[in-house]
């Protein structure tokens, strides 16, 4: 469990849209991403100076058999926005690619 009050987490299946509501995607369709990657989150949290942590060794505790990994970034704002705003980058990165 976290301790540290000025971190959130975002697990990468918080941005999925291959992911359903109750697999744990907080975004709607329109805005999520495709199978995102820690590495994709953590650039995109780092260009939003969000201060990203990546711990690649834990699992989401809804699939706790499949370890995802799991990116800590500064509480600058609501989880649901701040999840907006890397998917978006993300978004944008993939698009410059």
């Amino acid at each position: 469990m976290l301790k540290e009050k000025t971190k959130l987490v975002i697990w990468p299946v918080y941005l999925d849209a291959t992911k359903s509501r109750a697999e744990g995607r907080i975004l709607s369709l329109k805005e999520a991403v495709k199978s995102p990657v820690l590495k994709e989150i953590e650039r995109a949290a780092q260009e939003l100076s969000l201060a990203p942590v990546v711990e690649a060794d834990k699992a989401y505790p809804k699939s706790w058999w499949a370890v995802s990994g799991r990116v800590l970034v500064d509480r600058k704002a609501p989880k649901s926005v701040i999840a907006k705003q890397i998917a978006q980058k993300i978004n944008r990165i993939r698009e410059k690619k």
